[in-house]
């Protein structure tokens, strides 16, 4: 049986943890920054966790992940 092929965009935003779980960075930071306060921008900075209902759809694109 031939190698899977991991999805490349999948590959660029999440990367796996120690532990096994998968990291995102958040969304909405890249633009209309102005009208965002300070600290929304700064926790949009740290990375997070995919959700529990994601982790299925996420292996499947990453299978060597």
């Amino acid at each position: 049986m031939p190698k899977m092929k991991t999805n490349r965009g999948a590959a660029k935003r999440f990367k796996a943890t120690g532990s096994g779980k998968i990291k995102r960075n958040k969304a909405y930071s890249s633009h209309i920054l102005t009208k965002k306060t300070t600290k929304r921008k700064r926790n949009l900075r740290k990375s997070d966790l995919i959700a529990h209902s994601d982790r299925r759809s996420v292996k499947r694109m990453l299978p060597y992940l």
